[in-house]
């Protein structure tokens, strides 16, 4: 599986989004990752189906629609119409975390699940086997340009090793403060999906940057970088 680079549009300047959108597209970005907040979950709010609707209409990229929110089985459906193609959830908000990623792939989404940096690896023992991705959190959530937090990089491993166990080549993705300096440690660790915000889009040129972070994934992980086919 290559690795692939999902640009996050929360880091991005929302008056020149397609522009912004594009660029990176140009520069080898494989998804958009797309953080929804709720203000209640974390604290912070962002953007509903509405905007994620006016993003598809913009771009032939994979929607990567990370669901920071508190009750998310409400909006499956919406956020599935409004052009997501692939959705995670929190396992921290889950009652019934194998119905949820159940119903996002009926709607014929990649289901994922999240971990914040304080939930341990087991909390998605009982669900690794039905998840299509899971994805490591390496800062706390809800804002933007925040510092990678220590030994994330371990706990993809231990993420790996639980999938592995339970017979699934589920994807790995890390989200928080990836850049130059740790984006190797991260792929050596296991993952394959990278998400990076103010390294690509506070640099003063995304694409430039998001072509700099994919090569830099690409020699760490000794294999071609990816074009969108996980």
């Amino acid at each position: 599986m290559s690795v692939l680079l999902a640009p996050s549009i929360l880091s991005a300047d929302f008056a020149r989004l397609g522009e912004e959108i594009e660029s990176v597209a140009r520069g080898g970005a494989d998804l958009l990752h797309v953080d929804v907040m709720d203000g209640h979950f974390v604290p912070n709010i962002s953007l509903g189906p509405p905007v994620v609707r006016s993003i598809r209409r913009a771009t032939r990229l994979t929607l990567d629609v990370h669901l920071m929110i508190s009750e998310p089985d409400r909006y499956l459906v919406a956020f599935a119409e409004a052009g997501a193609d692939w959705i995670s959830v929190h396992a921290e908000v889950l009652p019934h975390p194998r119905r949820t990623l159940g119903a996002i792939r009926d709607l014929g989404r990649r289901a994922g699940v999240v971990i914040n940096p304080a939930t341990p690896v087991s909390a998605i023992e009982e669900v690794a086997a039905d998840v299509d991705f899971v994805l490591v959190m390496s800062v706390n959530p809800g804002f933007g340009g925040q510092k990678f937090i220590e030994h994330s990089e371990d706990k993809v491993r231990a993420v790996r090793a639980l999938l592995d166990g339970a017979g699934s080549r589920a994807s790995i993705e890390i989200d928080g403060g990836i850049d130059e300096t740790n984006i190797a440690l991260a792929v050596a660790a296991g993952a394959d999906i990278l998400v990076a915000g103010s390294a690509i889009f506070e640099r003063g040129d995304p694409e430039a940057s998001a072509r700099h972070l994919k090569a830099l994934a690409a020699a760490a992980a000794g294999r071609p970088v990816g074009t969108g086919d996980a």
